[in-house]
């Protein structure tokens, strides 16, 4: 990000203005705290449903260099418990 001057907004709860070309790793997965996972249990098969990403969470996967299939392609998956 700062070699390409580039800066996240979004990150800071009380200042969502405010911009960041080198956040902290703590401030980056605090992005991520509001995901949550359901699993629900039909006919012996797991379904598992995620809730989607924000633009800042999908922005931050990208920086890292993760696709974000990585997050999507886990909700609907369905798998028989053992």
């Amino acid at each position: 990000m700062e070699q390409n001057k580039e800066k996240l907004t979004g990150l800071y709860i009380g200042n969502p203005k405010r911009e960041t070309a080198r956040p902290t790793a703590e401030i980056l997965l605090a992005a991520f705290k509001e995901i949550t996972l359901f699993l629900i249990e039909v006919k012996n098969e797991v379904y598992a449903h995620l809730t989607a990403l924000s633009p800042l969470q999908q922005r931050i996967l990208v920086l890292l260099g993760f696709p974000t299939t990585i997050y999507t392609q886990l909700g609907g998956q369905s798998f028989t418990p053992e």
